[in-house]
């Protein structure tokens, strides 16, 4: 990334010059560009009506669906707006016909509230929740994976990023083992939209989840979900309403393509602003910003690895943007609080987040420290002493 680009990166995010914002992970600073497109919906719903700006700004809205056909490399009728990640991701999973014996695989990384569906579906259903096992570097095995899969098993669910630590699961290669079993693939991409370069068709998916408040920068209560068209008619939406769906004689039909899974009543003026850090996005260009993102967060390990009493936590043959550590005899929630009151912003990572994977190796809470793009080498030279003035 030139260094006009990210010049212009820090220009257009004003917070740059006030505050260190190693909290991507958790919300990313909003560009002035999405925080005007917001600031103008609202005021459109304010002086003409909402379903008025609705129909006047209809390209606005529209560009939700096209942009993130652009960023995915999917088509635009199978897109659907989203209130979260969480919320498309559940729209995949219980709309899935699911019977007693029925299997899923997952990761230890496995994103917790992703675990709780899970969990209530085991207690509704009897499906069997099996772990796929690791390989030495702590990503999921792919050949065990493919030696796992059998006639029961219906889905296999896997955190592309997880949430609590580097770690970036090799998306694609679990699309090859899925495909040549047949099994449905549902990737949750929470971490990784607007972080690393994702196209769909390559990873090999039949659904993905995302967010539009991490790394692709966009407003808190947006989200995507993007369903294949061949996977469509394998899902049964678990809600349903008269913009989802229309009565036909005694019975009804889906609205074709994935705004059978959307609502009526949405966030607009929030689906406008996601719409516009989509293009934001793709103006800076993906794998630019990938590649800053990576640099700066090894960058970001390497020094923290330096420091006496310092930890690194983070797992994977490839590791993304987020960098999670521990200090010796430092309460990780001490150090978090301590930072922010010197204008750092960093974040916890706990259990409750990724259960088995802290279960697993015995984790304890961690600093989350999470880069982005628009941060500089300068400002991880700040970070790194302040941890170690701590």
């Amino acid at each position: 990334m030139t260094p006009e680009t990210v010049a212009r990166l820090r220009r257009e995010t004003p917070a740059c010059a006030t505050l260190l914002h190693f909290n991507n992970a958790g919300s990313s600073l909003i560009p002035d560009l999405v925080h005007q497109t917001v600031l103008d919906y609202l005021e459109a719903e304010r002086r003409m009506g909402g379903y008025e700006a609705e129909a006047a700004l209809a390209a606005r809205l529209e560009r939700f669906y096209t942009g993130f056909a652009e960023l995915l490399g999917a088509e635009p009728a199978e897109i659907a707006w989203a209130e979260s990640a969480t919320r498309a991701w559940d729209s995949v999973f219980y709309g899935l016909d699911w019977q007693e014996g029925d299997e899923v695989i997952i990761h230890v990384s496995d994103y917790g509230s992703n675990t709780l569906s899970l969990l209530q579906m085991q207690a509704r259903k009897g499906i069997a929740v099996r772990e796929c096992p690791s390989d030495g570097s702590g990503q999921i095995d792919v050949d065990a994976l493919d030696r796992m899969i059998g006639p029961r098993t219906k889905l296999v669910a896997l955190s592309h990023i997880p949430t609590q630590g580097g770690l970036v699961n090799p998306g694609a290669e679990v699309g090859r083992v899925t495909r040549d079993h047949g099994v449905f693939y549902l990737l949750d991409a929470c971490q990784s939209l607007g972080q690393v370069e994702v196209d769909v068709r390559a990873i090999g998916c039949d659904a993905l989840s995302g967010t539009g408040r991490k790394f692709l920068r966009g407003p808190r209560g947006t989200g995507v979900l993007w369903v294949s068209r061949a996977a469509l008619d394998r899902l049964d939406p678990p809600f349903i309403d008269g913009h989802s769906a229309f009565v036909s004689g005694d019975g009804f039909e889906w609205e074709p393509g994935a705004k059978r899974f959307e609502a009526f009543e949405q966030n607009y003026a929030g689906k406008a602003g996601l719409a516009r850090a989509v293009d934001y996005a793709l103006e800076i260009g993906m794998a630019a910003i990938a590649e800053r993102i990576a640099g700066l967060a090894e960058q970001l390990r390497e020094e923290l690895a330096s420091l006496p009493g310092v930890t690194v936590r983070d797992q994977g043959e490839r590791k993304g943007g987020i960098v999670t550590f521990t200090v010796e005899d430092k309460p990780s929630r001490g150090i978090v609080a301590a930072l922010g009151a010197q204008g750092i912003n960093c974040s916890l990572s706990y259990a409750r987040w990724a259960p088995r994977d802290f279960a697993r190796r015995h984790l304890p809470e961690m600093v989350r420290a999470s880069v982005h793009a628009y941060n500089t080498p300068a400002e991880i030279g700040r970070f790194v002493a302040a941890v170690a003035e701590l």
